[in-house]
């Protein structure tokens, strides 16, 4: 597994809110334990104290997501550090038993699951991805849904570094409402 794949975790939490909307989906322990992965230590940390605490974690991730969104770099910087300094990471090295075409282990990074907390394990592997990932692709890439109301977050992936939404049921949304607004106004324009 490509450590910079764990930046999934950070927008798997960031979206179980939608603060324009008012809903929250991260209100039951079964909520928590569905951010994790099967087989995952995490499933078995999991308790009504993580609520609060990864509510929190998901604040702090929104405000990473929403700084490099509006261009501050140093800032989304700023605060991914303190969450690393406060959720460190222990790396370990994995083969999962799959060996390449010579028939030796392909070895690769995972980070190990020691935390004491569900909350600390998810925090750590979500700050740890994201960090991976701003480095490695840049901050740029760390963006807030420009449709309204949605506002999640979401990694772009795209080519020449142009996504602007978090789905393309957001991207159609967005662009039915402009195509409407242009032809209001053209038809007003018309009417004058």
């Amino acid at each position: 597994m490509e450590l910079a794949s764990y930046a999934d975790l950070a927008v798997r939490l960031v979206n179980t809110e939608e603060p324009d909307r008012h809903t929250d989906g991260l209100t039951t322990v079964e909520a928590v334990r569905r951010l994790f992965s099967p087989g995952s230590r995490g499933l078995k940390l999991a308790d009504a104290g993580d609520l609060p605490r990864l509510r929190s974690v998901r604040i702090r991730l929104r405000a990473v997501f929403e700084s490099a969104a509006e261009g501050d770099e140093s800032r989304a910087v700023n605060l991914l550090n303190e969450l690393l300094t406060e959720y460190p990471v222990s790396p370990i090295v994995s083969g999962h038993g799959l060996l390449d075409d010579r028939g030796r282990p392909q070895w690769h990074m995972h980070l190990a699951e020691n935390a004491g907390s569900a909350t600390a394990l998810f925090a750590a592997g979500a700050s740890m991805g994201l960090a991976v990932h701003l480095t490695q692709h840049g901050v740029e890439r760390l963006g807030i849904c420009q449709a309204a109301p949605c506002r999640n977050a979401y990694l772009d992936t795209s080519t020449n570094r142009s996504r602007r939404y978090c789905s393309d049921r957001c991207a159609t949304r967005a662009n039915v409402a402009a195509y409407r607004a242009r032809k209001r106004e053209e038809a007003r324009e018309n009417s004058v």
